[in-house]
């Protein structure tokens, strides 16, 4: 007999099960959030998650001649799940950067933001002037379809609110400059936009725009908000960027949810001391080899590397960055691809140098067996294991573990014919991927003994991953 309060208990049954079912969905649509266990990765609907993605240059919403569904298509078939951009506060010329099809420079008259166009001729960049009193809804349309498509094809959005204007020709382009509005707001040296005392109404536009942005995407999921895109640059202070994150959590304090908030530490390496309390996610740019993972882990935060360049066109040094940065007890990575522009957003564009990074369909393939291969794991328990080789340790080489039954590695370049792996008294399976492309290149077993046991390097690939399970 059932207890009078059970749920099978006619037809209280019905109720429990429409309570569950709420109760489901719920669980299942909170944003982005961090790992409960392992706050070094991200819980997605219930799992453990990295991201992993080889996106285009920032400018998908703000570019009105980028068609950004056929580039979310395309990029999440390609096993892609995160992409960045920007919201038109900072645009670029054409031509920036030695950038060719740059999609963060609109063609004239083909700038979208969240402002208004006005009624008086003058843009920089071709049309009328803006209206810095009056929001562009079509732009905020624009945008929230952007986020929408993005979550229905599983990838998760950076929003990046602000970018520092390093050179004059970036503040000469950008709607908040006094002669680019008609509102006379603006009237600062480029180095002078982000700050508390230089302009009151300049920051009260900036303070405007986050909470608009943060409140018209509070619905969504596949989010997280960047404060600025490497405010290390262009006189931005850190009490400036602090007000802006406070203002993100002061919004959506009232809200019915709460993202995460990232803070773009440094180019390479920086050991963070205590960051702002809104701050959940810290991100770096161009960091190999991984410091800036070794010296904030104790953090427990995740740890991401969003943007990459400056190392060629080819894609070696692209992947082995990826790589060695998860394996090194990264949480997200996401790279620079400048195979995507207007009319290109398959990721199509034969771009050369120049250009001052990489990208293509090959090199996302290796991206996305990177991923694949981390989610082999149970990745809460996972955490850096640099004690892994005890002997003949490769070029490069990064890894994770539990402690006791699995370990993950990955190692570039010449190596010992043999490599000593300090580990629990047992058989162990090892399986020998080829990193660039995901090929099983060996697969077979192997004793460790008096807490050691002895491994071998395939010799046929210059780099290569290595999940290594003990069996029971």
């Amino acid at each position: 007999m059932f207890a009078p309060n059970s749920c099978l208990h006619f037809p209280r049954f019905f109720a429990c099960l429409a309570g569950l079912l709420f109760l489901r969905i719920a669980a299942c649509a909170d944003p982005l959030g961090l790992h409960p266990e392992n706050p070094h990765y991200f819980l997605w609907k219930g799992k453990p998650t990295v991201l992993i993605g080889s996106g285009e240059h920032y400018g998908a919403v703000l570019n009105l001649d980028f068609d950004y569904a056929k580039y979310l298509a395309s990029y999440a078939e390609a096993g892609m799940n995160v992409t960045r951009t920007f919201t038109g506060a900072y645009v670029e010329p054409q031509g920036a950067f030695n950038i060719e099809k740059n999609t963060l420079a609109p063609a004239p008259g083909r700038l979208i933001c969240p402002w208004s166009r006005s009624s008086e001729a003058g843009y920089v960049n071709g049309g009328n002037k803006f209206d810095l009193t009056k929001w562009d809804e079509a732009f905020f349309g624009r945008l929230k379809d952007f986020v929408a498509q993005a979550e229905k094809r599983g990838v998760i959005v950076e929003l990046n609110l602000f970018t520092p204007m390093y050179e004059q020709m970036q503040w000469d382009y950008s709607p908040m400059n006094a002669r680019n509005n008609v509102n006379g707001i603006g009237e600062v040296g480029k180095h002078e936009v982000y700050t508390l005392d230089k302009e009151p109404a300049l920051l009260a536009l900036q303070i405007e725009m986050t909470r608009k942005i943060v409140t018209e995407l509070n619905a969504f999921d596949h989010l997280y908000f960047e404060v600025m895109n490497e405010p290390y640059f262009g006189g931005v202070t850190q009490a400036w960027h602090d007000r802006i994150a406070e203002t993100i959590a002061e919004t959506e304090q009232p809200l019915p949810k709460k993202h995460l908030i990232s803070w773009n530490v440094a180019n390479g390496a920086k050991q963070v001391g205590r960051p702002h309390p809104a701050i959940s996610i810290l991100n770096f740019h161009y960091a190999n080899p991984p410091d800036a993972v070794v010296q904030n882990y104790a953090l427990n935060l995740p740890i991401g590397l969003n943007e990459t360049g400056f190392k060629g066109t080819g894609d070696d040094h692209y992947r082995m960055e990826a790589w060695e940065f998860m394996l090194a007890g990264g949480t997200l990575f996401n790279h620079l691809d400048y195979s995507y522009a207007v009319g290109h957003e398959e990721g199509t564009f034969a771009f050369k140098g120049p250009t001052p990074g990489g990208g293509g369909a090959t090199l996302r393939k290796s991206f996305q067996f990177l991923r694949t291969f981390l989610e082999r794991f149970d990745l809460p328990k996972m955490k850096p294991a640099p004690k892994l080789i005890s002997n003949g340790e490769p070029e490069h080489w990064r890894a994770l573990g539990d402690g006791a039954t699995r370990f993950a590695m990955y190692a570039k370049g010449a190596a010992p014919a043999e490599i000593v792996f300090a580990l629990p008294n047992g058989k162990w399976t090892q399986r020998w991927f080829d990193a660039s492309t995901g090929m099983l290149l060996l697969e077979g077993t192997v004793e460790a003994k008096d807490g050691t046991a002895i491994l071998k390097l395939p010799d046929c690939c210059s780099e290569v991953a290595l999940d290594l399970s003990r069996e029971k």
